[in-house]
């Protein structure tokens, strides 16, 4: 746990945590006294230098968080309806992962809401998307938008696509 403090690149969440869930032992390494006792053995120089780090280390944390949430804010989430055959549609929701969803669960949670056929299916592009059985776009823009308030729901589209899946054989 503390060694995962020491050298990981998030220390700011890494204490967090670390008071929430062991706060003796956050006491032990992060109080005043055990920090000053370990700088406190350090030559002056080594101790510019461990503050000079410190502090790039915490303007490098913020700067990654930083363009997390900015990545995470222009992401899109893509709700389109493809038609199968004839009256047949599913609807493929694709951009869901880039908002740190894991898809599977939210393919089973789309199965249970909406009582149909729901799975997580692969992309020609290499991405996945989700696929749920029937038209239903709107109401999926609407359990997203609700469910997930993290998502903008500008960033949650609704587009309709004319052509038809290839069919598999006769």
């Amino acid at each position: 746990m503390a060694e995962y403090c020491e050298f990981g690149g998030t220390v700011k969440k890494c204490q967090e945590w670390l008071e929430k869930k062991h706060p003796a032992m956050y006491a032990r390494i992060y109080s005043d006294e055990a920090v000053e006792s370990a700088m406190s053995s350090l030559s002056v120089d080594a101790q510019k230098r461990a503050a000079k780090d410190a502090d790039k280390k915490a303007a490098k944390a913020e700067a990654a968080e930083a363009r997390e949430h900015e990545r995470k804010m222009s992401a899109k989430v893509l709700i389109k309806r493809v038609e199968r055959n004839k009256r047949k549609y599913v609807t493929a929701v694709s951009g869901l992962e880039a908002h740190g969803l894991d898809l599977k669960k939210v393919a089973k949670d789309f199965g249970k809401k909406f009582a149909t056929g729901s799975s997580v299916t692969k992309t020609a592009s290499g991405g996945e998307e989700i696929v749920v059985q029937g038209d239903l776009s709107d109401e999926i823009y609407d359990w997203v938008t609700e469910t997930y308030t993290d998502i903008p729901e500008e960033n949650v589209d609704c587009i309709e696509d004319k052509k038809k899946k290839s069919a598999a054989g006769p």
